[in-house]
């Protein structure tokens, strides 16, 4: 029991420590009067969320909206319920397609065929990489749009996401676009602004 007693006043002691500390770790934050440096705020939240009301009539099967400029794709089922995840997006605007179009179609582990332009711009790459192969850019997952060549798919190569880095296509971490899968039907709305 004394064991249990000593454990406790050191979990006190250290709450105690933690919030007498804490005003001057936030101090710290802040540049001295005399100092012309500016003041680095910390960004709370980096993309701001849609409201589906202001870009479909009704959720139907449901909407996927992907806010290019902010690297977000927001989901939202049938029944109304909404969740955010963090994508990639297009390298530049020459490649990303705005506006209304729907899931076709759902693969899992699907295989990869880089586009005609794409093998224009980098005839190296392979004609073709089996779903599942490590190296295939479609990750895990991919739902196909309406629009030719167009995906929103997982990806093998984390550090693409929150980045413009991809040749058109959406990307998530590959467990989000697994959910994602999971909860879209093909008929799905999706818009890309």
């Amino acid at each position: 029991m004394t064991g249990t007693l000593r454990s406790d006043r050191r979990r006190m002691l250290i709450g105690a420590a933690a919030f007498v500390a804490s005003p001057s770790i936030l101090r710290a934050q802040q540049a001295p009067s005399n100092v012309q440096t500016p003041l680095v705020q910390r960004n709370i939240s980096s993309f701001a969320l849609h409201e589906w009301q202001d870009h479909f009539k009704s959720l139907g099967k449901g909407i996927l909206l992907s806010d290019t400029n902010r690297k977000v794709l927001q989901h939202w089922t049938e029944d109304g319920e909404m969740r955010v995840y963090p994508t990639s997006v297009p390298l530049s605007d020459e490649l990303t397609r705005r506006g209304y179009t729907e899931v076709i179609e759902k693969r899992e582990n699907p295989g990869w065929a880089p586009t005609p332009s794409m093998r224009e711009r980098n005839p190296e790459w392979p004609a073709y990489i089996n779903g599942g192969d490590p190296a295939n850019p479609l990750g895990t997952r991919a739902l196909y749009l309406s629009w030719r060549y167009y995906r929103i798919h997982g990806t093998q190569d984390t550090r693409k996401i929150g980045r413009r880095s991809s040749n058109g296509c959406i990307g998530l971490f590959n467990e989000q676009i697994e959910e994602v899968y999971d909860r879209v039907p093909v008929g799905t709305q999706v818009k890309l602004i």
